[in-house]
């Protein structure tokens, strides 16, 4: 039986352009099956971090195989004298950008696996607090650094350009003393938060209050700091204002906090009475670590009334802040109800009686 067109002469340049299919259809398919090979492999093992690897590495390390396979069959592609420059001319464009794509989603895939590696859920989380913190801005320093040397290996690839570059680089230190006047806050703002990555005077979660707002450090960036108040708005700050300004970090060493709650009662109130029901709420409060509770007479103030403070630990700031509400409305219901006595009284002196004129002398 004879095979239809078997005997049909192709052009020169059809064969090496089918040869050049054939190569890039036989790396898609050993991608393919490598990248399902290891997905299996990925999804038997109880970490995540090896499927985070082959999510991150399987699109950008496709497009670097195929560009491999067409630098390869380059030689045989026999092109004329322009035609072959065009083609070099891609060729180190594309190359540096699949190179640093691969080496962006190494470094992307690294960061999400720290991510999950140190969980900051967690009650005692200021280990991974920290290591989340530099991870998390070393890997915005390092995107920054490789997309720059990127998109300069992708120009220096063009003579023109190349040409350009050399001509101008006598010329940049005016330039750059220009664009760096100009450009200095943005500078001042990264340089400090490659400083911050390594002193480190906040961290991911961390409670501060800043501005008179209390919040939580949601995202660093290399130039400013996003803080979740606590209502859920965003309060934006430069990086430069954590390194230059004072502020107050509540988790510095740890999350565990000592809340205080201030009562003003009547001079005549029953301190040992309040200081035995204070210690009745908060053993009876799940919000309490267990570390630590007092009562104390801290002041007199000059309207009559009696100052009192109660002390109370708590393994975080939100978990303190909701204890110390409810140990203040716990100790007010007890004293409307029981003690009634202790409410806070206005006493009024009553004012002295005029002196009586003394009494004539007799006639």
């Amino acid at each position: 039986m004879r095979i239809p067109y078997a005997d049909l002469d192709l052009p020169g340049w059809a064969t090496r352009l089918l040869g050049l299919v054939g190569l890039v259809v036989l790396v898609v398919l050993l991608h393919r099956l490598l990248f399902a090979i290891l997905k299996r492999i990925a999804g038997r093992t109880a970490t995540k971090a090896d499927d985070i690897l082959v999510l991150r590495l399987r699109r950008p390390s496709f497009w670097l195989l195929v560009g491999l396979a067409m630098a390869a069959a380059t030689p045989t592609l026999d092109l004329p004298r322009f035609w072959e420059t065009v083609w070099q001319r891609l060729l180190g464009i594309a190359a540096p950008g699949l190179f640093g794509w691969m080496l962006l989603a190494a470094l992307t895939a690294y960061r999400d696996i720290s991510e999950v590696r140190f969980d900051i859920s967690g009650p005692d989380n200021l280990r991974a607090r920290r290591r989340r913190t530099r991870i998390s801005i070393l890997h915005r320093i390092g995107v920054f650094v490789l997309v720059m040397l990127t998109a300069m290996m992708m120009l220096m690839s063009i003579p023109s350009v190349r040409t350009i570059g050399v001509t101008l680089a006598a010329s940049a230190g005016v330039a750059g003393l220009a664009i760096g006047a100009a450009a200095q806050p943005a500078l001042k703002n990264v340089i400090a938060g490659i400083q911050m990555a390594f002193t480190e005077p906040i961290r991911i979660d961390d409670v501060v209050i800043i501005d008179n707002e209390w919040g939580r450090i949601e995202d660093i960036r290399l130039t400013y700091v996003v803080v979740r108040i606590w209502d859920d708005r965003r309060l934006v700050v430069p990086v430069s204002k954590f390194l230059e300004n004072s502020f107050q970090n509540w988790t510095r060493e740890t999350s565990a906090l000592l809340g205080s709650v201030f009562w003003y009662v009547d001079p005549a109130a029953d301190v040992p009475r309040l200081r035995e029901k204070l210690e009745e709420v908060v053993r009876a409060s799940p919000r309490w670590d267990g570390r630590f509770y007092n009562l104390q007479v801290t002041d007199s103030k000059p309207d009559g009334t009696m100052e009192l403070r109660g002390l109370m630990t708590a393994k975080d700031a939100s978990t303190a802040f909701d204890l110390r509400c409810e140990v203040r409305e716990a100790l007010y219901a007890f004293i409307r109800t029981d003690m009634p006595e202790a409410l806070p009284k206005t006493r009024l002196m009553p004012a002295p009686s005029p002196a009586t004129a003394p009494a004539s002398a007799p006639r």
